[in-house]
């Protein structure tokens, strides 16, 4: 029994490692740094009001054996054609958002050049040479090590700022109230734990998932697999936090803009702090957190393209290889362009995908509890009205981001 509920464990740890990126390493740091524990109310709360939307993804997948993208076709192919508009506007930005990190932070760890563009080039090479001859089944197997390795050095990194830490902390937490901080509190968000269409991903690695396998997963193996990856997202957000506001907010020093400074500012912070034996582990810790983000994402835009291509256009032509060289090349192009806006970049791509949320959690409800979902599937009454106080939610802090512009 114990051997097959580890068998049925991966979609939901892929899930946990594109979700574990920008979100944890920088947004949620960022988010210690500057309100120490003030904002693990906006942590929680958004875990919550979108736990709904996530479970939908693979509970849909493995109820029907399909994913959320044949849902969308199936309620109307203008859902499905604003999918693929939607993603090809954001697909790119990011991958680069993440890829840059990545790159950052192996100029940090591994030296050899500080040219970050030849970094993003190495990275993504890399992650295709593992999807190419791996495919699904090493991607899913490599994960579960990952997440292993990442939850342990965070944590160790945790635990140590915590001992050398003598500062005591308000645990009072605020709203920030100016457009700056209002700005920040929204890209926060808008990709913590992950941003909504991750769900679509989701739903296509579980049916990937059933062809790979003997025994076929059924739904409350799925859920437990996603509970494992979505709880953990959001441990390791708290912990994130924590060593923001631990080793960085009593700094006066800022956030660069550039992927490079921004790297080096990260770990010697850290270092500085907790001293010069934390380095590797603060630096290992932070790579593979962006790796396996990088790797994921890279995979699963492409595999998601390939699917809304052939359901739109029937266009065998446009397939997974197509969509990942096209993203890759996308990608570098971005980076070459855009390579001291870091910062810049996450925030574009984090602000938008919070604003795009609501349109993606009303999609997953209404499949969920639509005659394509088996009955006996359908979101009892509390989790139907969690997801209307999601969309509310979602909607809502929308609205108030776009008055404050």
């Amino acid at each position: 029994m114990k051997k097959n509920i580890f068998n049925a464990l991966g979609p939901g740890l892929l899930f946990a490692g594109a979700a574990i990126g920008v979100s944890h390493l920088v947004q949620s740091t960022r988010a210690g740094a500057e309100y120490g524990y003030g904002l693990i109310w906006a942590l929680i709360l958004v875990h919550i009001f979108k736990y709904p939307f996530f479970k939908f993804g693979p509970k849909y997948a493995s109820a029907t054996g399909e994913s959320l993208l044949d849902g969308y076709h199936k309620l109307g192919k203008g859902y499905l054609a604003l999918y693929f508009v939607v993603n090809l506007a954001t697909m790119f930005t990011i991958q680069a958002a993440v890829t840059i990190v990545t790159a950052s932070l192996a100029t940090q760890l591994f030296g050899l050049t500080d040219n970050l563009v030849y970094w993003a080039t190495i990275i993504l090479f890399i992650s295709f040479l593992i999807l190419s001859f791996g495919k699904y089944q090493l991607l899913d197997k490599l994960m579960k090590y990952i997440i292993l390795f990442l939850t342990v050095s965070t944590l160790l990194a945790v635990i140590i700022a915590l001992i050398k830490s003598d500062t005591s902390f308000s645990y009072q937490q605020v709203i920030p109230n100016d457009a700056v901080g209002i700005s920040f509190l929204i890209a926060f968000l808008g990709w913590m734990p992950a941003p909504l269409d991750i769900s679509i991903w989701h739903s296509l690695w579980s049916v990937e998932k059933q062809k790979t396998t003997v025994e076929k997963v059924g739904v409350k193996k799925s859920i437990f697999d996603f509970n494992v990856g979505y709880f953990g997202t959001m441990f390791l957000g708290l912990c994130f936090i924590l060593l923001g506001a631990t080793v960085m907010f009593s700094s006066q020093e800022k956030f660069a803009s550039s992927g490079g400074q921004f790297a080096l500012q990260l770990i010697n912070l850290y270092t500085n702090n907790l001293g010069d034996f934390a380095k590797p582990i603060i630096a290992i810790a932070a790579f593979t957190t962006m790796f396996s983000t990088t790797i994921t994402t890279l995979d699963a835009s492409p595999r998601a393209m390939e699917k809304t291509s052939k359901l739109l256009f029937s266009k065998e032509k446009l397939n997974y290889w197509f969509w990942i060289i096209f993203l890759i090349f996308g990608t570098l192009l971005i980076l070459f362009l855009l390579l001291n806006s870091m910062l810049t970049l996450v925030k574009i791509a984090t602000i938008f995908s919070f604003l795009t949320a609501p349109i993606y959690a009303i999609l997953n409800y209404k499949l969920i509890t639509s005659t394509y979902t088996p009955k006996t599937q359908h979101p009892n009454t509390f989790i139907k009205v969690l997801s209307i106080a999601g969309i509310v939610f979602l909607f809502c802090f929308s609205l108030w981001y776009l008055s404050v512009l």
